[in-house]
């Protein structure tokens, strides 16, 4: 039997979106269901440039305390003028022993958050293409001072 090929993460750029406030819309038993209008933000990389259009939106379920499902649909514009869809899907969680600080609204350092995304990427620009033909994970973080959110996205090879 032959081994098995580990996967290679390689940077291949970092997207720090704008966001605005997020509004409750309310769901089902136990689910609260919100939306967080995505307002602009930067693509900046190695593997691609360029900027995050205003008007997509980050539909987020909260499952339990501490526990969010993100389902993130928006576009980026590359330097080209290449228009690339996204639809970023990912878990934000609080370690249990942390969520009740979290909802406190208390700081809870990066390290001991799960803020992970799975993106797939759709566009029919040639130089863009490796995109959508491409498996990738994103490594995602709020940051705070800018008021951004900021996700590194790794190509899988």
């Amino acid at each position: 039997m032959t081994a098995v090929q580990q996967p290679v993460l390689e940077p291949a750029f970092e997207v720090r979106v704008d966001v605005a406030p997020s509004e409750r819309i309310g769901h089902g038993d136990g689910d609260v269901l919100s939306f967080t209008p995505i307002t602009g933000g930067t693509v900046d990389g190695p593997l691609l440039r360029g900027t995050v259009v205003p008007g997509g939106g980050d539909w987020s379920v909260e499952r339990r305390k501490g526990t969010i499902e993100l389902d993130a649909r928006y576009l980026l514009r590359a330097e080209d003028g290449a228009l690339i869809d996204i639809v970023n899907r990912g878990f934000y969680r609080v370690p249990p022993e942390l969520a009740e600080a979290a909802e406190a609204g208390e700081p809870i350092p990066e390290e001991q958050l799960y803020f992970r995304t799975s993106p797939v990427f759709r566009t029919d620009a040639p130089a863009h293409r490796w995109l959508a033909e491409s498996v990738f994970v994103g490594l995602a973080e709020d940051d705070l001072d800018s008021g951004q959110i900021a996700i590194r996205f790794f190509v899988v090879r």
